[in-house]
């Protein structure tokens, strides 16, 4: 079978960093080609060559029968591809269907003036809408929208296009298993008609449900392309990471026994006035890691927002070893010691034009600043201090501290994340989907740096859209649904059926 795309002796250097060595990869008609490595390997970059967005160094690239030392993006829309990135690119102030359309309105003449054509928008969109499963009306605004559904729009917006290849960036790091199998399902529909896709995520599980053909990359360079069905999952994690992935990650006592520790963290009766969190309560103890599983909206993240102060709480009280915390803000809720790795990481996690050395110093300078944050002077040793501590402790891949943090690959940019909070000596962490976006053995080592944050009396909660993950992790799991905390379940003995079954309302 002759490939659709072919990607051959590909060698991106960005200044001082060799990230593709030599790469080829191809994408045979009407396959799912998946593609994994660890965060920094050269997925996204490559991906952003065969987009147009980099040229390469040296290589070449065969589209549909035609040539190219590089692309632009102009040419990889005409050659029928499309990428749905990561991080999101949607705009928050335009409608659903506008951002559909975003660069190539379709006009129609009225008394020979081209006018856009919103009828012919509005009937594409709503044709897509049932495709993807988007359940929201073509003039709803994209920033009322939650994190899963503007990435469903992503999607939408690719396949409006008419791509031929669709390249998928971590597609399902915020959906819920049903909203995955309903794209499963719409990925089989589409390789059935003849488009290809490429299909990047670190989520083992997936992987082998999707996959026709899986190609690993390490370190820039190519390890090797398998048929699906001839490599199993603990195989292609040793091919990507050179090692044994530990299984689970619990402390060395049993849940009943860490509840007879001292409680670090107590929340009582958390509510919201929007109703998104009532009457929460719960109590964390000495040396366990406490989990917040749920559907999307069903509580978790919005109390951890009502805690942390980015909403106001309307009435509830929150404890640190017994001392009640008055948090208007999160400036205070830092200040007071408690620390928020939020989802989103692109919008809230960092700040694009700072630094690893500046992103890092942040919180640390929030927490010494005076005068509600109004004093307070920078202090370039200290800044290099933090950052390299942090950089060396959480195996950061970077050139420098210098360097910008915008430049690092997502996992890379979620330790960053990480090493300001570290960096302030938080005493309670919510980790807010921490591993999202993340490869197997970087998540490997933010669960073992979490449970020896526990280990060393500091307070840590997770927050997780994966239950595999919060069974292997956590010692209590809190289950939430429609606002309400409704269990808490031993981590040890808990299973993924009990979990949504609970978080379902059955």
């Amino acid at each position: 079978m002759t490939p659709v795309i072919q990607m051959i002796d590909i060698s991106k250097t960005f200044p001082g960093v060799q990230a593709l060595d030599g790469i080829s990869f191809d994408i045979l008609p009407g396959e799912v080609h998946v593609l994994v490595g660890e965060n920094g390997a050269g997925k996204s970059t490559l991906m952003k060559i065969l987009s147009g967005v980099y040229s390469p160094t040296s290589g070449r690239i065969i589209c549909n029968g035609h040539e190219y030392s590089s692309l632009t993006t102009q040419m990889s829309y005409e050659e029928g591809i499309a990428v749905v990135y990561q991080e999101l690119s949607v705009i928050n102030e335009l409608s659903i269907m506008e951002n559909l359309f975003v660069g190539r309105l379709p006009t129609v003449k009225k008394l020979g003036i081209s006018v856009v054509n919103y009828k012919l928008m509005e009937a594409k969109a709503r044709e897509v809408f049932a495709q993807v499963g988007i359940r929201h009306e073509p003039d709803t605004l994209v920033g009322d929208l939650a994190i899963p559904d503007k990435q469903l729009c992503e999607i939408a917006k690719a396949l409006i296009s008419g791509a031929r290849v669709l390249v998928l960036d971590e597609p399902t790091t915020s959906l819920t298993e049903a909203e995955v199998e309903r794209l499963h399902k719409l990925i089989r529909e589409l390789t059935s008609r003849g488009c290809s896709v490429v299909y990047i995520s670190h989520k083992m599980q997936e992987i082998k449900k999707i996959a026709d053909r899986i190609t690993v990359l390490k370190d820039g360079k190519h390890v090797g392309t398998y048929p699906a069905g001839e490599v199993t999952l603990d195989e292609i994690i040793k091919l990507m990471v050179g090692r044994e992935i530990k299984g689970t990650y619990f402390a060395g006592e049993s849940a009943q026994e860490l509840c007879r520790h001292p409680v670090i963290f107590e929340v009582r009766d958390i509510s919201r006035s929007d109703g998104r969190c009532r009457d929460v309560s719960f109590q964390l103890h000495e040396g366990e890691i406490l989990g917040m599983a749920g559907l999307v909206g069903a509580g978790r993240t919005e109390t951890m927002e009502a805690i942390f102060g980015a909403v106001p709480k309307s009435a509830g009280q929150v404890f640190l070893r017994g001392k009640e915390l008055h948090i208007q803000n999160p400036y205070s809720a830092i200040r007071q010691g408690i620390g928020m790795l939020t989802e989103n990481r692109r919008e809230q996690g960092f700040a694009r034009n700072f630094s690893c050395k500046q992103n890092i110093s942040l919180v640390p300078y929030i927490k010494e600043s005076t005068a509600g944050g109004l004093g307070g002077l920078l202090d370039n040793r200290k800044e290099q201090a933090w950052a390299q501590e942090q950089v060396d402790r959480l195996s950061v891949k970077c050139t420098s501290p210098e360097q910008m943090t915008a430049d690092l690959s997502g996992g890379n940019q979620q330790k960053v994340i990480l090493g300001k909070w570290l960096a302030a000596e938080s005493e309670v962490l919510i980790f807010d989907e921490p591993t999202k976006g993340i490869d197997v053995g970087s998540k490997s080592e933010i669960y073992m740096l979490m449970r020896n944050l526990a280990k060393q009396g500091k307070g840590v909660i997770m927050v997780s859209s994966e239950q595999t993950e919060l069974l292997s992790v956590c010692d209590r799991i809190a289950v939430f649904h429609m606002g309400e905390l409704k269990a808490i379940l031993d981590g040890k003995t808990a299973t993924e059926e009990e979990i949504v079954k609970i978080s379902t309302g059955e």
